[in-house]
Protein backbone atom coordinates (compact mmCIF):
# COMPACT_ATOMS: atom_id res chain seq x y z
CA UNK A 1 0.00 0.00 0.00
CA UNK A 2 1.45 3.37 -1.08
CA UNK A 3 2.02 5.62 1.57
CA UNK A 4 1.55 9.16 1.78
CA UNK A 5 3.24 12.40 3.45
CA UNK A 6 3.62 16.12 4.01
CA UNK A 7 -0.11 16.41 4.57
CA UNK A 8 0.63 18.08 7.98
CA UNK A 9 1.00 22.01 6.59
CA UNK A 10 -2.15 21.16 3.86
CA UNK A 11 -4.40 20.29 7.05
CA UNK A 12 -3.06 23.12 9.48
CA UNK A 13 -2.72 26.34 7.25
CA UNK A 14 -5.57 28.84 7.59
CA UNK A 15 -6.89 28.02 4.13
CA UNK A 16 -7.94 24.16 5.40
CA UNK A 17 -8.63 25.90 8.91
CA UNK A 18 -11.62 28.23 7.67
CA UNK A 19 -12.96 25.70 5.71
CA UNK A 20 -13.11 23.39 8.56
CA UNK A 21 -14.77 26.57 10.45
CA UNK A 22 -17.03 26.44 7.89
CA UNK A 23 -18.34 23.00 8.24
CA UNK A 24 -18.25 23.21 11.96
CA UNK A 25 -20.26 25.86 11.81
CA UNK A 26 -23.26 23.84 9.75
CA UNK A 27 -26.42 23.68 12.07
CA UNK A 28 -24.45 25.00 14.88
CA UNK A 29 -24.42 28.93 14.06
CA UNK A 30 -27.45 29.43 16.39
CA UNK A 31 -25.19 28.00 19.76
CA UNK A 32 -23.28 30.34 21.80
CA UNK A 33 -19.84 28.33 21.43
CA UNK A 34 -20.33 29.23 17.88
CA UNK A 35 -20.72 32.73 17.97
CA UNK A 36 -18.36 33.08 20.46
CA UNK A 37 -15.71 31.86 17.71
CA UNK A 38 -16.92 34.23 15.35
CA UNK A 39 -16.90 36.87 17.09
CA UNK A 40 -13.06 37.03 16.97
CA UNK A 41 -12.79 34.87 13.53
CA UNK A 42 -9.41 35.99 12.04
CA UNK A 43 -7.61 35.47 15.70
CA UNK A 44 -8.86 32.44 16.77
CA UNK A 45 -8.07 30.89 13.91
CA UNK A 46 -4.95 32.61 13.31
CA UNK A 47 -4.30 31.48 16.96
CA UNK A 48 -5.35 27.60 15.69
CA UNK A 49 -2.69 27.96 12.53
CA UNK A 50 0.17 29.24 15.09
CA UNK A 51 -0.27 26.85 17.95
CA UNK A 52 -0.80 24.03 15.41
CA UNK A 53 2.51 25.13 13.50
CA UNK A 54 4.59 25.31 16.86
CA UNK A 55 3.48 21.71 18.22
CA UNK A 56 1.64 23.65 21.34
CA UNK A 57 -1.75 22.93 19.79
CA UNK A 58 -3.82 20.38 22.59
CA UNK A 59 -7.80 19.52 22.52
CA UNK A 60 -9.82 20.59 24.95
CA UNK A 61 -11.65 18.54 27.43
CA UNK A 62 -14.96 17.32 26.02
CA UNK A 63 -17.96 18.26 27.21
CA UNK A 64 -19.23 14.84 28.66
CA UNK A 65 -23.40 13.62 28.75
CA UNK A 66 -25.08 10.61 28.51
CA UNK A 67 -27.93 9.84 25.53
CA UNK A 68 -30.63 6.95 25.87
CA UNK A 69 -31.52 6.42 22.11
CA UNK A 70 -31.32 3.84 20.48
CA UNK A 71 -29.11 2.58 23.82
CA UNK A 72 -27.54 4.82 26.50
CA UNK A 73 -24.16 5.99 25.55
CA UNK A 74 -21.48 8.33 26.22
CA UNK A 75 -21.42 11.55 24.08
CA UNK A 76 -18.05 13.18 24.16
CA UNK A 77 -18.59 16.57 22.58
CA UNK A 78 -15.24 18.59 21.69
CA UNK A 79 -14.86 22.20 21.72
CA UNK A 80 -15.93 24.14 18.89
CA UNK A 81 -12.67 25.19 18.31
CA UNK A 82 -11.54 21.30 18.02
CA UNK A 83 -14.66 21.26 16.27
CA UNK A 84 -12.86 23.18 13.63
CA UNK A 85 -9.10 21.16 13.69
CA UNK A 86 -10.98 18.10 13.21
CA UNK A 87 -13.11 19.27 10.78
CA UNK A 88 -9.68 20.91 8.69
CA UNK A 89 -7.81 17.56 9.20
CA UNK A 90 -10.99 15.09 7.88
CA UNK A 91 -11.10 17.09 4.80
CA UNK A 92 -7.30 16.16 3.86
CA UNK A 93 -7.64 12.72 4.68
CA UNK A 94 -10.86 11.63 4.29
CA UNK A 95 -10.62 10.93 0.13
CA UNK A 96 -7.44 9.38 1.03
CA UNK A 97 -8.77 6.83 2.91
CA UNK A 98 -11.75 6.48 1.17
CA UNK A 99 -10.23 4.84 -1.77
CA UNK A 100 -9.20 2.09 0.90
CA UNK A 101 -12.79 0.81 1.71
CA UNK A 102 -15.30 -1.31 0.16
CA UNK A 103 -18.28 0.16 -1.93
CA UNK A 104 -20.57 -1.56 0.72
CA UNK A 105 -19.14 0.14 3.66
CA UNK A 106 -21.70 2.43 4.28
CA UNK A 107 -21.93 5.21 7.28
CA UNK A 108 -20.28 8.54 7.67
CA UNK A 109 -19.58 8.54 4.03
CA UNK A 110 -21.27 11.20 1.11
CA UNK A 111 -23.54 9.44 -0.30
CA UNK A 112 -24.01 5.83 1.74
CA UNK A 113 -25.87 6.64 4.36
CA UNK A 114 -28.78 4.32 6.29
CA UNK A 115 -30.96 4.74 2.58
CA UNK A 116 -28.13 3.86 0.47
CA UNK A 117 -27.38 0.62 2.96
CA UNK A 118 -30.99 -0.52 3.11
CA UNK A 119 -31.76 -0.42 -0.76
CA UNK A 120 -28.56 -2.15 -1.28
CA UNK A 121 -29.48 -4.92 1.11
CA UNK A 122 -33.10 -5.27 -0.42
CA UNK A 123 -30.78 -5.62 -4.13
CA UNK A 124 -29.22 -8.34 -2.23
CA UNK A 125 -32.22 -10.22 -1.10
CA UNK A 126 -33.88 -9.78 -4.47
CA UNK A 127 -30.98 -11.56 -6.03
CA UNK A 128 -30.15 -14.08 -3.34
CA UNK A 129 -31.22 -18.02 -3.73
CA UNK A 130 -34.76 -18.58 -2.48
CA UNK A 131 -33.32 -21.17 0.04
CA UNK A 132 -30.45 -18.79 0.95
CA UNK A 133 -29.48 -17.81 4.53
CA UNK A 134 -28.65 -14.71 5.93
CA UNK A 135 -26.38 -13.75 8.76
CA UNK A 136 -26.25 -10.73 10.66
CA UNK A 137 -23.43 -9.68 13.21
CA UNK A 138 -22.81 -7.31 15.84
CA UNK A 139 -19.81 -6.28 17.21
CA UNK A 140 -19.56 -5.91 21.30
CA UNK A 141 -18.91 -2.81 22.70
CA UNK A 142 -17.43 -1.02 19.40
CA UNK A 143 -16.43 2.09 20.10
CA UNK A 144 -15.55 1.84 23.61
CA UNK A 145 -13.33 -1.40 22.33
CA UNK A 146 -11.15 -0.35 19.63
CA UNK A 147 -7.24 -0.59 20.46
CA UNK A 148 -5.93 2.60 19.97
CA UNK A 149 -2.10 1.31 19.43
CA UNK A 150 -3.89 -1.36 16.23
CA UNK A 151 -5.91 2.09 14.99
CA UNK A 152 -2.15 3.85 14.97
CA UNK A 153 -0.83 1.11 13.27
CA UNK A 154 -3.83 0.89 10.50
CA UNK A 155 -3.66 4.86 10.06
CA UNK A 156 0.49 4.60 9.71
CA UNK A 157 0.08 2.18 6.69
CA UNK A 158 -1.65 5.10 4.49
CA UNK A 159 -0.06 8.17 6.52
CA UNK A 160 3.87 8.60 6.82
CA UNK A 161 3.13 12.43 7.99
CA UNK A 162 4.30 11.82 11.62
CA UNK A 163 2.71 15.03 12.74
CA UNK A 164 -0.54 14.19 11.34
CA UNK A 165 -0.71 10.91 12.63
CA UNK A 166 -0.36 12.02 16.17
CA UNK A 167 -2.77 14.83 15.59
CA UNK A 168 -5.83 12.83 14.46
CA UNK A 169 -4.89 10.49 17.20
CA UNK A 170 -5.31 13.69 20.00
CA UNK A 171 -8.59 13.48 19.15
CA UNK A 172 -8.70 9.24 19.73
CA UNK A 173 -7.18 9.87 23.58
CA UNK A 174 -9.12 8.34 26.65
CA UNK A 175 -8.22 6.47 30.13
CA UNK A 176 -6.62 3.61 29.23
CA UNK A 177 -6.08 1.72 26.32
CA UNK A 178 -8.87 0.96 24.68
CA UNK A 179 -11.59 3.52 23.19
CA UNK A 180 -12.86 5.79 21.06
CA UNK A 181 -14.70 9.33 22.30
CA UNK A 182 -18.13 9.25 21.05
CA UNK A 183 -19.56 12.48 19.31
CA UNK A 184 -15.89 13.21 17.52
CA UNK A 185 -15.62 13.93 13.26
CA UNK A 186 -12.60 11.86 13.66
CA UNK A 187 -14.02 8.85 15.68
CA UNK A 188 -16.38 8.48 12.73
CA UNK A 189 -13.36 7.73 10.37
CA UNK A 190 -11.56 5.96 12.67
CA UNK A 191 -14.41 3.59 13.16
CA UNK A 192 -14.72 3.21 9.32
CA UNK A 193 -10.70 2.59 9.30
CA UNK A 194 -10.41 -0.02 12.03
CA UNK A 195 -12.85 -2.49 10.53
CA UNK A 196 -11.75 -1.70 6.94
CA UNK A 197 -9.65 -5.27 7.04
CA UNK A 198 -12.47 -7.33 8.34
CA UNK A 199 -14.08 -5.94 5.13
CA UNK A 200 -11.32 -6.97 2.74
CA UNK A 201 -11.09 -10.17 4.61
CA UNK A 202 -14.93 -11.28 4.52
CA UNK A 203 -14.93 -9.84 0.86
CA UNK A 204 -11.64 -11.26 -0.54
CA UNK A 205 -10.54 -14.29 1.61
CA UNK A 206 -13.95 -15.57 2.51
CA UNK A 207 -15.14 -14.69 -0.99
CA UNK A 208 -18.72 -13.52 0.22
CA UNK A 209 -20.36 -12.01 -2.49
CA UNK A 210 -23.17 -9.98 -0.94
CA UNK A 211 -21.78 -8.22 2.28
CA UNK A 212 -22.28 -4.62 3.83
CA UNK A 213 -21.33 -2.98 7.28
CA UNK A 214 -22.83 -0.02 8.43
CA UNK A 215 -20.53 0.73 11.86
CA UNK A 216 -20.32 -2.47 13.57
CA UNK A 217 -23.41 -4.07 12.09
CA UNK A 218 -22.50 -6.47 9.40
CA UNK A 219 -24.89 -8.37 7.27
CA UNK A 220 -23.81 -11.34 4.67
CA UNK A 221 -26.93 -12.44 2.45
CA UNK A 222 -27.15 -15.66 -0.31
CA UNK A 223 -25.78 -18.21 1.94
CA UNK A 224 -26.27 -21.54 2.45
CA UNK A 225 -26.41 -22.67 6.33
CA UNK A 226 -23.22 -24.45 6.48
CA UNK A 227 -21.80 -21.47 4.71
CA UNK A 228 -23.49 -19.27 7.32
CA UNK A 229 -21.77 -20.99 10.58
CA UNK A 230 -18.55 -21.00 8.99
CA UNK A 231 -18.69 -17.69 8.06
CA UNK A 232 -19.68 -16.67 11.88
CA UNK A 233 -16.61 -18.79 13.29
CA UNK A 234 -14.33 -17.14 10.95
CA UNK A 235 -15.35 -13.85 11.27
CA UNK A 236 -15.24 -14.24 15.49
CA UNK A 237 -11.80 -15.47 15.13
CA UNK A 238 -10.37 -12.82 12.50
CA UNK A 239 -11.94 -9.81 14.89
CA UNK A 240 -10.55 -11.58 18.61
CA UNK A 241 -6.86 -12.06 16.45
CA UNK A 242 -5.94 -9.39 14.54
CA UNK A 243 -8.70 -6.40 16.05
CA UNK A 244 -8.93 -7.65 19.33
CA UNK A 245 -12.90 -7.42 19.48
CA UNK A 246 -15.55 -9.89 20.21
CA UNK A 247 -18.98 -10.14 18.60
CA UNK A 248 -22.03 -9.49 20.93
CA UNK A 249 -24.72 -11.01 18.72
CA UNK A 250 -24.76 -13.55 15.53
CA UNK A 251 -28.35 -13.98 13.80
CA UNK A 252 -28.68 -16.73 11.32
CA UNK A 253 -32.30 -16.70 9.64
CA UNK A 254 -33.65 -17.66 6.60
CA UNK A 255 -33.98 -14.85 3.33
CA UNK A 256 -37.22 -15.44 3.52
CA UNK A 257 -37.89 -13.96 6.71
CA UNK A 258 -36.23 -10.75 6.27
CA UNK A 259 -33.86 -8.86 7.98
CA UNK A 260 -33.43 -5.89 10.80
CA UNK A 261 -30.65 -3.39 9.72
CA UNK A 262 -30.37 0.31 9.50
CA UNK A 263 -33.78 1.18 11.17
CA UNK A 264 -35.67 -1.00 8.96
CA UNK A 265 -37.50 -4.74 8.82
CA UNK A 266 -36.75 -5.84 5.35
CA UNK A 267 -37.91 -8.09 2.96
CA UNK A 268 -37.08 -8.68 -1.03
CA UNK A 269 -40.57 -7.10 -2.01
CA UNK A 270 -41.11 -4.46 1.12
CA UNK A 271 -39.78 -2.85 3.55
CA UNK A 272 -40.85 -1.02 6.45
CA UNK A 273 -39.60 1.23 9.07
CA UNK A 274 -39.12 -0.60 12.94
CA UNK A 275 -42.12 0.08 15.50
CA UNK A 276 -39.22 2.64 17.61
CA UNK A 277 -39.38 4.57 14.79
CA UNK A 278 -43.56 4.90 14.21
CA UNK A 279 -43.61 5.47 18.02
CA UNK A 280 -41.03 8.30 17.82
CA UNK A 281 -43.08 10.28 14.52
CA UNK A 282 -46.49 9.70 16.65
CA UNK A 283 -44.99 11.08 19.54
CA UNK A 284 -43.63 14.03 17.80
CA UNK A 285 -47.39 14.19 15.66
CA UNK A 286 -48.62 14.45 19.09
CA UNK A 287 -46.54 17.42 19.96
CA UNK A 288 -46.95 19.29 16.67
CA UNK A 289 -43.47 19.00 15.97
CA UNK A 290 -43.10 19.35 12.33
CA UNK A 291 -39.36 19.32 11.80
CA UNK A 292 -39.61 15.83 13.92
CA UNK A 293 -42.29 14.85 12.02
CA UNK A 294 -40.95 15.61 8.55
CA UNK A 295 -37.72 13.85 9.73
CA UNK A 296 -39.47 10.78 10.43
CA UNK A 297 -41.31 10.57 7.10
CA UNK A 298 -37.71 11.24 5.24
CA UNK A 299 -36.43 8.05 7.06
CA UNK A 300 -39.48 5.90 5.57
CA UNK A 301 -39.27 7.43 2.28
CA UNK A 302 -38.75 4.35 0.24
CA UNK A 303 -40.79 2.09 2.54
CA UNK A 304 -44.57 0.88 2.91
CA UNK A 305 -44.45 2.75 6.37
CA UNK A 306 -44.81 5.76 4.69
CA UNK A 307 -48.44 5.60 3.29
CA UNK A 308 -49.66 4.44 6.78
CA UNK A 309 -47.84 7.49 8.67
CA UNK A 310 -48.97 10.14 5.86
CA UNK A 311 -52.73 9.17 6.20
CA UNK A 312 -52.19 8.99 10.30
CA UNK A 313 -51.29 12.71 9.78
CA UNK A 314 -54.76 13.44 7.77
CA UNK A 315 -56.50 11.96 9.88
CA UNK A 316 -55.58 13.00 13.35
CA UNK A 317 -53.27 15.75 12.22
CA UNK A 318 -54.47 17.59 9.90
CA UNK A 319 -53.12 20.93 10.38
CA UNK A 320 -49.81 19.01 10.37
CA UNK A 321 -50.67 17.38 7.35
CA UNK A 322 -51.42 20.50 5.64
CA UNK A 323 -48.15 22.03 6.57
CA UNK A 324 -45.80 18.77 5.28
CA UNK A 325 -43.57 19.33 2.11
CA UNK A 326 -45.22 18.60 -0.81
CA UNK A 327 -42.70 16.46 -1.56
CA UNK A 328 -44.08 13.79 0.99
CA UNK A 329 -47.67 15.14 0.71
CA UNK A 330 -48.09 14.69 -2.92
CA UNK A 331 -47.89 10.77 -2.65
CA UNK A 332 -50.80 10.27 -1.31
CA UNK A 333 -53.01 13.64 -1.50
CA UNK A 334 -54.36 14.14 -4.39
CA UNK A 335 -55.37 17.65 -4.18
CA UNK A 336 -51.64 18.41 -3.17
CA UNK A 337 -50.71 16.29 -6.34
CA UNK A 338 -53.00 18.74 -8.71
CA UNK A 339 -51.14 21.65 -7.05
Amino acid sequence: MKRIGNLYAQATCLDALHQGYVDARKGKRARFACHAFERRLGAQLSDLAQSLEAGTYAPRPYNTFMVHEPKPREISAPAFRDRVVQHAVYNVIQPIFDRTFIDQSFACRPGAGTHAAADYVQHGMQISRPDSYTLHLDVRRFYYSIDRGILRALVERKLKDRRLVDLMMAFAEMPGPVGLPIGNLLSQLHALIYLNPLDHYIKRELGVRLYCRYVDDLLLLDLSRDEAIAHRDAIEHYLADHLRLQLSKATMAPTRRGVNFVGYRTWASRRFVRKHALSTFRQAARRGDLQSVVSSLGHALKTASHHHMVNHLQEHHHALHHQLPKSHRRLHDPCAAAA
